[in-house]
């Protein structure tokens, strides 16, 4: 008789209940978070265990790479698509776990992309620097309100960039004002430090596949976003058509119609958030830079809000982008904007 296993994963511990065909539970077991313990207890059942579901928490990496190396079958659960079974009044670890294991014997869990495991660090460090990218932003802003604030005027990113901690001194007269403008300046340099070292490793140690080299030809789209798309996207066929594809990289609309009527709406930030940023940063480059794309999006702009009319323009870039990597072709404006 087969038997399944849930794994309901926690930061410290793990609780792992095996049932059979018939859904009765046959092992349980609170672990802590450590592959010489899991191992050892899953071993007794190895011969009949058709598969384990492990959640894609946060903390999924070590569980999942240390079972397949062991030779188990291992599903990851999509926790944003999992349905808990309504009936039930209490909840709990045990339940759970159980329930993973049951919508896998049924053949009816949604389950997540496993990242290959020899690109997922790459792909984490290209994260990394783009948090950094994000941090930097929001303290190159803070500086352009303190300037407006006591001066009435905001500089731009490069004067900014100019600036340094003596000039600090002699453009404010307010010695705390000085400080507050130079401490942001210093955290500033050190994030545009680590951000270079982190392009630099990234640059040395990955190159655009054959397939993704044509996507510097698209408007708006460098090197540092061809390789987030490349490797936010990883293999293409897990999508299994351009509107999957969009929906993934966050830039569909989530809405509940009954009868021509809004009944609410779904979960909008389901999805990969760093391919959203990639296609929402190089809208804004193709819009300042590609007349053609900049004319449809002052079209839309004059109908909608700014960043529906921006997220269009990321949206027609995502179904260009998928097209390219698919079917390996070149980058059509004319297809892709009209």
């Amino acid at each position: 008789m087969a038997l399944y296993a849930g794994i309901d994963l926690h930061s410290n511990n793990n609780v792992i209940v095996i049932q059979d065909e018939e859904d009765n539970v046959v092992g349980r077991k609170r672990l802590p978070n450590d592959l010489k313990r899991v191992c050892p207890w899953l071993e007794s059942y190895r011969q009949d265990l058709a598969g384990i579901v492990v959640e894609a928490t946060y903390n999924w990496y070590w569980l999942v790479d240390g079972l397949m190396e062991q030779g188990y079958s291992v599903h990851l659960a999509n926790t944003v698509a999992i349905q808990q079974y309504n009936g039930l009044k209490y909840r709990n670890d045990d339940s759970d776990a159980r329930w993973l294991a049951t919508l896998l014997r049924l053949g009816l869990l949604p389950e997540a992309h496993v990242y290959p495991r020899t690109e997922r660090a790459i792909r984490d460090l290209l994260r990394k620097r783009s948090r950094f990218v994000r941090q930097a932003t929001m303290n190159l802003l803070s500086i352009e309100n303190l300037f407006a604030r006591n001066h009435g005027q905001r500089p731009s990113a490069n004067q900014i960039r100019r600036l340094t901690l003596e000039g600090a001194d002699a453009i404010f007269e307010d010695s705390n004002v000085a400080l507050a403008v130079k401490s942001t300046l210093s955290v500033w340099d050190c994030l545009a430090d680590q951000i270079y070292t982190l392009e630099a490793a990234i640059r040395g140690q990955v190159r655009l596949r054959q397939s993704y080299k044509k996507l510097r030809t698209v408007p708006g789209i460098g090197e540092v976003l061809a390789l987030t798309i490349m490797l936010e996207t990883g293999d293409i066929g897990r999508f299994d058509d351009v509107g999957n594809y969009v929906s993934y990289a966050r830039l569909v609309g989530s809405s509940h119609l009954t009868n021509g009527k809004r009944k609410g709406s779904g979960n909008t930030k389901n999805g990969n958030a760093f391919l959203c940023w990639a296609f929402m940063e190089a809208a804004n480059f193709a819009i300042r830079y590609e007349p053609k794309i900049r004319v449809y999006y002052q079209r839309k702009e004059a109908k909608t809000k700014r960043v529906i009319a921006l997220k269009a323009v990321a949206h027609k870039l995502a179904r260009a982008c998928y097209h390219m990597i698919k079917e390996n072709v070149a980058f059509d404006i004319t297809r892709a904007f009209g």
